[in-house]
């Protein structure tokens, strides 16, 4: 690899990793903490938790209960792992948002932690081997994308709500056919990205049409700013060329981050409020691309 390689090809600079032996229930209980420290809302008021970790602390229990443990949330709290990959925390909402409607909770919280350090450590060390050739470094490549980080959110019903932000709706499509493209351990991920980029923009375009036929206000003049999922930016230039999206409405935060997987929406989500991109009653849409393959993209008001 020559020196700038990695910034060149994706526009990624710099990447985050947790420190040594951090797991992902650590840090997703930091996310936790900090958002209930936030809200104010009591710990028992919490009826289920969804944990969209990627990276896991043990192949069981759920990272989730390591979470509810860790908190010390009521034993009336619901406590599970959603996997999709990149789109497990948009998932989760949906998930979440329908138990809400019907009357099983009035209050649910959804975390993430991603460490990459380890499977980035990995594929750093067979890729410095003197036998290392250069399929394995474009079948490997996209690991070194990988960033690290947590979040955390709270979802209840609109009448609770101190924020007044809401969710709208969600769609969502899929294109199993090309499922075995990016195939990840824990210490090891393989992917073909740009075969991954073709067909998962064009999963997009499909799920697009499909959210602008049941979405209300879905379309590019009328939605005030994108929250992606995002991997580099020749990614999010193919997908803005290919569904007309308007450039400057996304909030990026690929070149600092990396690729954080599920955690990469509620982040940027997060960056965006803080940094004024969105504002109160704005229409903003979550999108993402994950694995497997699928999409998703949201309907929310700010």
């Amino acid at each position: 690899m020559k020196p700038g390689m990695l910034q060149g090809l994706t526009g990624i600079r710099e990447r985050r990793f947790w420190e040594a032996g951090q797991q992902a229930s650590d840090v997703a209980t930091l996310a936790a903490e900090k958002v209930l420290a936030r809200t104010g809302i009591p710990r028992e008021a919490i009826g289920c938790l969804i944990s969209t970790s990627v990276s896991k602390d043990y192949i069981e229990p759920s990272v989730a209960s390591l979470v509810h443990g860790n908190l010390g949330l009521a034993d009336h709290c619901i406590s599970y792992d959603i996997g999709n990959a990149c789109l497990g925390f948009v998932n989760a909402m949906a998930s979440l948002g329908m138990m809400i409607d019907a009357g099983f909770v009035d209050y649910g919280l959804i975390v993430d932690g991603e460490n990459s350090r380890d499977v980035v450590a990995a594929t750093l060390d067979r890729l410095r081997k003197p036998d290392a050739a250069a399929e394995a470094f474009r079948d490997q490549f996209a690991t070194l994308t990988l960033g690290s980080g947590a979040v955390a959110m709270i979802l209840c019903r609109s009448d609770l709500s101190t924020s007044g932000h809401l969710l709208n709706g969600a769609v969502t499509r899929a294109a199993t056919r090309h499922c075995r493209l990016c195939l990840g351990q824990r210490d090891y991920m393989t992917a073909d990205a740009s075969k991954v980029m073709i067909f998962g923009v064009d999963l997009a375009k499909q799920t697009w049409d499909f959210a602008s036929q049941v979405l209300a206000n879905w379309s590019d003049a009328e939605i005030d700013a994108y929250i992606p999922h995002q991997v580099s930016q020749r990614n999010m230039d193919v997908l803005n060329a290919k569904l007309g999206l308007t450039p400057q409405k996304h909030h990026l935060n690929f070149p600092t981050l990396g690729n954080i997987g599920p955690a990469a929406v509620p982040i940027t989500l997060g960056q965006a409020a803080e940094t004024g991109r969105i504002r109160p009653g704005n229409h903003v849409a979550l999108m993402g691309i994950g694995s497997g393959l699928n999409c998703s993209m949201m309907s929310v008001t700010w």
